[in-house]
Order: structure tokens, then sequence, then C-alpha cells
């Protein structure tokens, strides 16, 4: 039964959560491995822990703000920390199509060489904590233009929490500042990102997007100084990358998910793509036993 402590709301074409918040006491929301279908910013207000999230373990204390993409793994896997969080789904808000309203994709979201964390002032922490009660306050007493309202809320949560990581992490901000890329590549990287587990050709993602595949070969040739090949390798390597880091499975069981049904030809190709074999990449990341 829903409380005030969880407010949700639900797609009601697909049944699929659209928008939640809710408040967290201790790791029994986020037990093993997290792989959600929507965006999730976890505020822990009070404790400490510790989070595995793609290729790195961190320690956290007490306002850390973790940001994590749909479909992004993610396992706190010490701790005693509570909070609140918001979660949102792309059908709800998408920040891609939204880029230049709040420029959180990249900073925030989707930038595996960064931490997915920020640590909130005591400004910001007073600015979130005004926004969340406001979204709290709306769901409880929905109104006209709703879905418009939130939307207005979870800009200005995503933008004060951008700006800070950014001041906190200049590096952060530079894969953004200045980049326009057009349209079609967004629509790409999206493409990929949802279906780069059975779809490893060029030739499918530009028939996608109604181009030819040397055309758009060109395009990300000139904006990322990568083949789109290159593009769909690199994003099927960090996928099999993060199994071997945080699972137990096969090397035959995440080359299967993965879409290779032969063993050996994947490891091959993950081979030429990262210089390593997939056994001797999770022996050496040293997280090999994965976790139960």
């Amino acid at each position: 039964m829903e409380t005030p402590h969880e407010l949700t709301l639900v797609n009601l074409q697909n049944g699929n959560l659209a928008f939640k918040v809710h408040e967290f006491d201790g790791n029994s929301n986020f037990e093993g491995i997290q792989r959600l279908n929507y965006y999730s910013l976890i505020w822990v207000t009070q404790g400490s822990g510790t989070v595995k999230v793609d290729f790195a373990e961190y320690a956290f204390g007490a306002n850390t703000l973790f940001a994590f993409a749909p479909y992004q793994p993610f396992m706190f896997v010490a701790g005693n920390f509570s909070g609140i969080a918001v979660h949102f789904h792309p059908d709800f808000f998408c920040i891609i199509k939204a880029h230049s309203e709040v420029a959180c994709n990249g900073v925030l979201f989707n930038n595996i060489y960064q931490p997915p964390f920020v640590n909130i002032d005591a400004t910001t922490a007073a600015t979130l904590g005004m926004v969340i009660g406001q979204m709290r306050a709306e769901m409880q007493n929905p109104a006209l233009a709703q879905h418009e309202l939130l939307v207005s809320y979870l800009k200005i949560l995503l933008i004060s929490a951008s700006r800070l990581k950014v001041a906190q992490q200049p590096q952060a901000g530079e894969a953004t500042a200045g980049a326009k890329e057009p349209f079609i590549l967004q629509t790409l990287k999206d493409e990929i990102e949802k279906n780069f587990k059975t779809k490893h050709s060029a030739s499918d993602y530009a028939g996608a997007l109604n181009i030819t595949a040397k055309a758009l070969g060109k395009i990300t040739k000139a904006h990322f100084n990568k083949t789109l090949t290159g593009l769909i390798a690199e994003r099927i390597i960090i996928e099999a990358k993060r199994e071997l880091y945080l699972t137990n499975k096969t090397v035959k069981e995440i080359a299967y998910e993965l879409g290779y049904p032969d063993e050996y030809y994947f490891s091959r190709f993950f081979k030429t793509n990262a210089d390593i074999s997939p056994q001797v990449y999770r022996d050496t990341v040293g997280f090999g036993r994965g976790v139960q």
C-alpha cells in the first residue's frame, strides 16, 4: 500500500513506472545488482557505505547524490544509510531530447569515466529539499498540468546537481562544453543503447535512422573520431566489462546475453577491442568471484 513515504505515478498506457519519490532507510531498497529501466537520483542524507558501479568501487558518506542511467548496473555492497530517491522514466522526461535545457546528459548521467555521484553542499541541499518537497505535495494533491509542473521541478533538481558536479569535477563538463551534436547522433546513441545486445552491424543502425551506412559513418567519424562499427563495439565491450566485474556469470553466459552464441568468437571480439581476454580482464580487475 502506498504511503506518503512512497509516491508513484504510473504510465497508464503500459503500466511502467513514470515518476516516483520515496524515502529509504538502510540498504534493503537496493539489495543485489540494480538494473532499473528508468533514471535514478539517490540522495543519501545520513550514514555511509560502499557502492560498486561500472568498473570501480566507491566509499560514500552523508549528502552524496548518486545519478544512475537506465540499465546502468550498480550495487550497494555495505553501509547503513538513509535518504530519499527520485526515479523517472525516459517516457516521462527524456534528458537527451532536453539536453539544451538541462545539460545533464554526460555530466550526471552516461559518463562512465567520472564518478556517478556529487557531494551535496548546504546550499544545494536546501534547494533539493525544497524542490522534492514541492514534488511530494504535487503528487499527493494532483491538479491541472501535473506532468508539466513535476517536469519543471525535476529540471531544477537536475540543473542544480549538474552545476554542482561541474564545479566539483570540471572534467565532467568537458564532454558537453561546446559540443553541438547533430540530432541524428543523439538518436544514434539512443538506438545503440536500446539495441546493442541484438544489433551489431552498422547497417542495422543506418537503416533505423533512414540514412546510408556510409553517410552515417562519415558523421560519426567527424564528431567522435570513431567509426560506426567502433561505437557499437565500444558499447558492447562496456557492458561485457560490467558483467565481468559485477557478476559471477560465465563468459559463455555473458556472450549469449550480448548476442554472441559462439563464446569463442565473442572472446576474440573482446580481446580485439579490449586488448585482453575476458577471463584475464576479470582476474585482473579482482572481482571475478562476483556476488551471490
